[in-house]
């Protein structure tokens, strides 16, 4: 759903990016407790996995495919704030470096991918949690019904973009019908990708998964089916809570370096498989007459346009730069962590001490 430059008017695009700038300022500041549960690297490792597969379009049916958006993968993971930063790195790098999404329209991609697929994927994702049984795997689920949501909400939020300031009038009703239509169907790939990355993390380290953080009070209580054990170390009814378990700064190496190696492999191998059908906003466009008011985006002539390396065919031109492309989008969504983790500065009288209540969290 990468918003070409042109679909829109000038004061709606300048809208979007005041909109966006927004949004990622806030995040900025709001992301730092998300981050210092695990460091910087996993929002990398994030941002490069929904980089890479954002490259592989699935089919969907009558000559459309969808991609992940990945905001409410995005979310589960490493929490609302860091996935706005997370998403809006991916879009930037996708539209300065692959000429994928117009630059006018990079506020526009960021609105709609990065603040309205996070918030709405996430929102429902807890709301969903919150009927669920207390246990990890209940992620899995919740994630994948925020993901399929998160879809055609990003749909009818373009469908309300284009009302305001689209570059050619189209009947509402008809423009609603059609992208809802068609993005309820890519949001059930949604949810697969989702469940199924979600279920891969969890069965390993499901203290890594931020929407998990609050279902058990302690990993060593629950069994295999998820109901409580008895513990030695259980604390005496009445007696003062003892502080939690401190949480891993960093995910370890061998999560790390699994999480790039599948980017790597989606982005440089399985993204050679990719659908060439044109996208779900792609397709409504040309159904409905306004795909040529969309302008070449600036970034067409560089070196990485369209995911390839100019001047090599196929698979030769594909994988650099997918390859590429996942290592730029690792190397800047962890900066941006790290300036995000960096922006509170410590507190000089030393932490705060930890109550009943924050133990519980």
């Amino acid at each position: 759903m990468h918003v070409p430059d042109g679909f829109l008017d000038a004061p709606t695009s300048l809208a979007t990016g005041a909109i966006a700038l927004g949004a990622v300022g806030f995040a900025l500041r709001r992301a730092q407790p998300e981050i210092d549960r695990t460091g910087p690297a996993l929002p990398g490792i994030t941002a490069a996995f929904v980089f890479a597969t954002q490259m592989v379009n699935f089919p969907v049916g009558a000559g459309t495919s969808g991609h992940l958006l990945g905001g409410a993968l995005a979310a589960a993971l490493v929490g609302p704030w860091t996935a706005i930063l997370v998403m809006s790195t991916v879009l930037m790098v996708q539209a300065l470096f692959f000429a994928d999404g117009g630059l006018t329209a990079l506020g526009t991609n960021i609105t709609l991918m990065a603040v309205v697929g996070v918030v709405i994927g996430y929102a429902v994702t807890r709301a969903v949690l919150a009927v669920l049984p207390h246990r990890p795997g209940s992620v899995v689920t919740a994630a994948a019904i925020g993901a399929f949501v998160s879809v055609p909400a990003a749909a009818l939020a373009f469908t309300a973009l284009y009302a305001v300031g689209g570059a050619i009038p189209i009947p509402l009703p008809t423009l609603a019908a059609a992208m809802l239509g068609w993005h309820a169907v890519i949001g059930l790939g949604e949810a697969v990708i989702t469940a199924a990355v979600l279920g891969a993390v969890v069965a390993v380290r499901p203290d890594l998964v931020h929407a998990a953080r609050h279902l058990t009070p302690h990993p060593r209580l629950l069994g295999a089916d998820g109901t409580p054990l008895v513990d030695e170390d259980a604390p005496v009814p009445g007696a003062p809570l003892p502080a939690p378990p401190t949480p891993a700064r960093t995910p370890g190496r061998r999560i790390l370096a699994t999480g790039l190696l599948a980017a790597l492999i989606v982005g440089g191998v399985v993204s050679l498989a990719a659908s060439a059908h044109p996208d779900g906003l792609e397709f409504v466009a040309s159904t409905l007459g306004f795909d040529h008011a969309a302008r070449a985006s600036l970034a067409a002539a560089g070196p990485l346009a369209h995911y390839g390396v100019a001047g090599l065919d196929g698979a030769l031109a594909a994988v650099p730069a997918g390859v590429v492309g996942v290592l730029l989008t690792l190397a800047l969504a962890a900066a941006v962590a790290r300036v995000a983790r960096r922006r509170q500065a410590p507190n000089p009288a030393g932490p705060a001490p930890t109550t009943p209540a924050d133990a519980r969290g």
